[in-house]
């Protein structure tokens, strides 16, 4: 069991039920999730010991969140209390060829307004076998993108692999501000993780892919990841490839690169889909079990498409699926028979 360490910004999610529209519910359905949270979710279901690191507000929303991931067997000993919200997010769901639409609500939160003294990163990053953070907590704010820094030089300090999933939001930031803020956070990533949109966005790299048209060839990421790999020195490169026919239908499948070889997975069909938000979270919570407990990077990556491709299926931004189910489908059952 290994100790994994996320950083990041939980939030309240008000989604419209079914696939209603903003304009005619009359109620939301409320759960909580954000990026690194997530990751700690599905860490904690593969039977890590998995930590969140945030700041939350002391009233009972905040004490809502905390138990959301209490309830899932995440560790919330750095959580720091204290600020005056949390974030919100607004989800619509589309179906067929209506987009889903995301509305946030989240300037001013807890963790936006987060101190570096709120935090001890060298004592959390004590013991860790690994650091994961996402794009989208040095976007929040200026705050927000110094402490993503001081966890990361900790993590170093203290020897523990570090992943980033590049996740770019183009309601948090621009590119211009994203690479600025990045690319010099490279330099402590052993384990870069993203899509074709991403590492184009973030860090300056385009593939040869059409994402708007449904078309991601593998055989065009190749020279890029290669040249993402000199360029800052990852020891993996790994991009998820989803091909985009309609909200309610995706194709999804990886690619990873280790500075020798380069492996592509198997490739799924998901429809209908279920509920696609968190999908790349449960993707970077597969691929960091895979490559603390997998022999080979392969492998690895076929849990992390597997895991991820069951959590379209799951509604929520949480991943609620075990080892045992992710195996069963790496090894080919996805016939979704009834288990008596």
């Amino acid at each position: 069991m290994s100790k994994i360490v996320t950083l990041g910004e939980i939030m309240l999610r008000l989604s419209t039920p079914g696939n209603m529209r903003f304009v005619q519910t009359d109620s939301f359905d409320a759960v909580y999730g954000g990026g690194e949270a997530n990751v700690a979710v599905s860490c904690a279901h593969y039977g890590h010991d998995a930590y969140f690191v945030t700041k939350l507000p002391k009233h009972e929303i905040g004490q809502a969140a905390v138990n959301s991931l209490r309830r899932f067997g995440v560790h919330t000993d750095y959580i720091r209390r204290g600020g005056d919200r949390v974030g919100i997010y607004y989800l619509e769901s589309g179906a067929a060829m209506r987009p889903s639409k995301v509305i946030y609500d989240r300037a001013h939160s807890a963790m936006a307004e987060a101190d570096p003294s709120d935090f001890d990163f060298d004592s959390i990053m004590e013991g860790a076998d690994w650091f994961h953070w996402s794009g989208i907590t040095p976007a929040i704010s200026d705050k927000a993108a110094e402490l993503t820094r001081l966890a990361c030089e900790a993590a170093k300090r203290q020897g523990v692999k570090v992943s980033v999933d590049l996740n770019f939001r183009k309601k948090l930031w621009t590119t211009e501000k994203a690479q600025a803020v990045m690319r010099p956070l490279m330099k402590h990533v052993d384990v870069c993780i993203g899509n074709e949109e991403d590492a184009q966005l973030c860090l300056g790299f385009k593939p040869h892919a059409d994402v708007t048209r449904g078309r991601t060839d593998a055989e065009g990421y190749k020279d890029i990841f290669k040249a993402m790999a000199e360029e800052f020195g990852f020891d993996y490169v790994i991009s998820t490839l989803r091909e985009s026919f309609s909200a309610s239908h995706n194709g999804w499948k990886a690619m990873s690169y280790d500075g020798k070889e380069y492996y592509v997975s198997k490739r799924y069909d998901i429809v209908p889909i279920v509920d696609r938000v968190g999908g790349g979270d449960s993707f970077s919570g597969g691929i960091i079990h895979g490559l603390l407990t997998l022999p080979t990077p392969g492998e690895a990556l076929e849990f992390a498409v597997a895991a991820s491709a069951l959590k379209h299926t799951v509604p929520g931004d949480f991943n609620m699926v075990s080892t045992e189910e992710v195996e069963a489908l790496v090894k080919g059952d996805a016939s979704g028979r009834v288990q008596r």
